[in-house]
């Protein structure tokens, strides 16, 4: 792979891969958290996530790098409709004029009209840090959007892609796997893993429990999924690409159980709830961490996944609200 050092609006930082897949960076929050992918097939182009608003300029920068022309765009695809992964549908839509929006029959009404959406997002952030965030989230014209239930497919210049219902992080959720390469888009419901964290050669992976819909049993479906594949390769959002599946799928496996046995430990904690969950996630993180072998400070671990921590807390509390 090659990798742009590179980060500004008008250079964005780049990761090439092989099979004509590429990561870009999406600028959200900070650099290498959230990966927009570009798959190229002859002279058409799919995106796979968008990011936000923010990140259009961003792929508009990496496309003219590559000789592309936002005409050559065929579709926007989307895992799922969390808004660091589709909040910038819209206007991705508006820039990719011969362009079709996929996504979960679950999310095609959102993308249509996003107020609910907005409204859920506003519920875990708060109103003003929404707004901050995300911007004006644009609906998508209905005529514009094509669901894709499980075993759907579609085809890029003669590649096909084929879309599996993934929930567990989400409802709405679906990996899309590349027939040319093998290899599978598998947006959040195949863990994080930052860059920062790689140690000789090796990937740090841990699950992501955050709100609104995650659950357990689904979400272990899902890896298994992924995993009866045997893909040589994951894409996953936070951030791009990982290797060694089965084994990573393993590791998530077992933290999926580790976050679930948290919650219901601290299920009726009352009001140190939320931040028994918070402290249980640190230490999940930690834990794994140390097993894994890294030798980053505990500071530098935490700060890494300061958000993550906060996040699969808050998504541990709706799941366990949900079981009252």
């Amino acid at each position: 792979m090659r990798l742009s050092q590179i980060f500004t609006r008008s250079m964005p930082r780049l990761i090439d891969y092989e099979h004509g897949i590429s990561a870009i960076d999406s600028g959200y929050h900070r650099p290498m958290l959230d990966a927009i992918h570009l798959m190229v097939e002859g002279d058409r182009a799919a995106i796979i996530d968008t990011g936000t608003n923010e990140s259009v300029p961003l792929v508009l920068a990496a496309m003219r790098a590559k000789g592309l022309r936002p005409e050559q765009v065929d579709y926007v695809i989307l895992t799922h409709i969390h808004l660091d992964h589709a909040g910038g549908a819209g206007r991705f839509m508006r820039e990719f004029p011969n362009a079709t929006l996929t996504v979960h029959p679950r999310g095609a009404r959102h993308m249509a009209d996003p107020g609910r959406l907005i409204a859920g997002t506003v519920a875990v952030y708060g109103e003003e840090p929404t707004r901050r965030m995300y911007g004006d989230i644009l609906p998508v014209p209905v005529e514009r959007i094509l669901e894709t239930p499980h075993a759907a497919s579609i085809r890029l210049a003669g590649r096909e892609l084929q879309f599996l219902d993934t929930p567990g992080h989400a409802r709405h959720h679906v990996a899309v796997v590349d027939t040319r390469s093998g290899h599978i888009f598998a947006g959040d419901v195949f863990g994080l893993s930052y860059r920062e964290m790689d140690q000789d050669g090796r990937q740090f992976i841990i699950p992501t429990t955050s709100p609104v819909q995650f659950d357990p049993e689904p979400y272990h479906r899902s890896i298994d999924l992924v995993m009866q594949r045997k893909p040589e390769a994951v894409y996953v959002t936070h951030y791009s690409q990982i290797r060694d599946v089965h084994a990573k799928g393993m590791v998530l496996h077992r933290l999926v159980d580790a976050h679930a046995e948290l919650g219901l430990r601290e299920k009726d904690a009352g009001a140190a709830r939320p931040e028994r969950l918070r402290e249980g996630v640190k230490r999940i993180v930690l834990e794994e961490a140390r097993r894994w072998g890294s030798r980053l400070a505990d500071a530098r671990i935490l700060d890494i996944y300061s958000n993550d921590v906060e996040l699969n807390a808050q998504g541990l509390g709706f799941w366990l609200d949900g079981l009252q």
